[in-house]
């Protein structure tokens, strides 16, 4: 119908022209085309009248439509390797898999899309919701990190992991990415390790209000920044500022992410046939996460780092500590375990003293009093290293 309709109104502007009440200029703007073009199809209905105003290539099939057998070849191969997958997702693993019968699949995301809507085999997105604006990334990597969990079935047919996230907001770079069975302070202290150590200190951290980052005396209320967790107290050392969340949208670069995550992480696991949590840590630093920001990483608003090296002992500030006095025998007592103080050669005693537990991720301890580390030990409290000779006394000494 919208075909005739266009043919007559062609026909009406050449007729028109003829007549001289139309020039050639006015009668391709009626009709929103090109004056070239107008003048193509006057010469060619002066030749063949209407007939020849018809396009040729109705009703012929185009030489660039896909055939049934690649069709087909697509179906297959999303209901039985890639069942799965989302539409964008299947659209790059049959890009880069294996060639087809000799032959690249060449067929654009677009086109695999339709394939499967057409199968009903995925389902059209939803419409947008109101339009937010979204905020405008910091300049420089390193001047604000984002961390956070994400509890999922992660590996396919096995209870649900935590999945812990340390992205930088400047290039959606991940830092660190790895499972556990439980997101917490050593989670959050393997994070920042991994990153530091690599990359440097940061400005900032970006985390929601978990229990682990911050105290928060009334529910959904402000955090308290006096009364610090051992996070808390860790980027206050690392002189590393840690601003709260106080709503998904803030996090929402995050939230976004673990969307991603979720819809590709569990699929390439299972075609990868990783089923531990430990190979699938591996498998993740080793090949998923160069591949992730190469794939959705951006390029910074500006040249240069806001990263600068560290200098220290980064294992003794990323770990628990706790306040504790020394008894009358110079032992101290932490989580069931006697901590016995060894004979020091710049002090006689540490009855009443305060001093400070360290307890590292593999469970080791370490007894310090201000910057000097006075014993070692390990899990099970037994001593393994004593910092200090024995002082030997003599009579003028005494």
């Amino acid at each position: 119908m919208l075909r005739e309709i266009r043919m007559a109104r062609i026909v009406d502007a050449i007729g028109r022209y003829r007549h001289g009440s139309l020039s050639c200029v006015d009668a391709a703007v009626a009709l929103g085309m090109s004056e070239r073009h107008f003048r193509r199809l006057r010469d060619v209905y002066e030749v063949e009248g209407a007939e020849g105003l018809v396009d040729k290539r109705r009703g012929r099939a185009s030489g660039r439509g896909a055939g049934e057998e690649e069709i087909e070849w697509v179906i297959e191969a999303f209901t039985t390797r890639y069942f799965d997958f989302n539409a964008k997702h299947f659209h790059e693993a049959i890009a880069a898999a294996p060639l087809r019968d000799g032959l690249p699949f060449m067929r654009s995301y677009t086109w695999t899309k339709s394939v499967l809507q057409q199968r009903g085999l995925t389902s059209r997105a939803k419409p947008r919701g109101v339009h937010r604006k979204k905020r405008v990334r910091k300049p420089l990597p390193g001047m604000m990190l984002f961390q956070d969990g994400s509890p999922h079935a992660w590996l396919v047919g096995q209870p649900p992991l935590d999945l812990i996230v340390t992205l930088d907001d400047a290039t959606s770079e991940i830092y660190s990415l790895f499972l556990v069975d439980e997101e917490g302070t050593a989670s959050t202290f393997r994070g920042l390790r991994e990153t530091i150590e690599r990359h440097g200190l940061f400005s900032s951290l970006y985390t929601d209000r978990g229990s682990h980052y911050f105290f928060t005396p009334e529910a959904d209320g402000k955090v308290d920044k006096v009364n610090l967790t051992q996070v808390g107290r860790a980027l206050e050392q690392l002189s590393i500022e840690h601003i709260p969340s106080y709503s998904p949208q803030g996090r929402g670069r995050m939230e976004r992410l673990f969307g991603t995550l979720q819809g590709r992480l569990p699929q390439d696991l299972r075609v990868a046939g990783i089923t531990t949590l430990e190979a699938a840590n591996l498998w993740l630093a080793s090949t998923y996460r160069p591949a992730h920001n190469a794939r959705f990483g951006v390029k910074a608003a500006e040249e240069g780092t806001a990263f600068v090296p560290f200098v220290g002992l980064l294992a003794d500030i990323l770990c628990v500590q706790a306040g504790r006095v020394v008894g009358n025998d110079n032992c101290v007592r932490y989580e069931g375990l006697t901590l016995q103080i060894p004979e020091q050669a710049h002090k006689r005693h540490f009855v009443r003293a305060k001093v400070r537990v360290h307890q590292y991720p593999d469970g080791a301890l370490a007894l310090f009093q201000g910057p000097r580390c006075l014993a070692r030990f390990g899990a099970d409290g037994s001593a393994t290293t004593v910092t200090q000779p024995k002082r030997r006394i003599t009579k003028s000494a005494a």
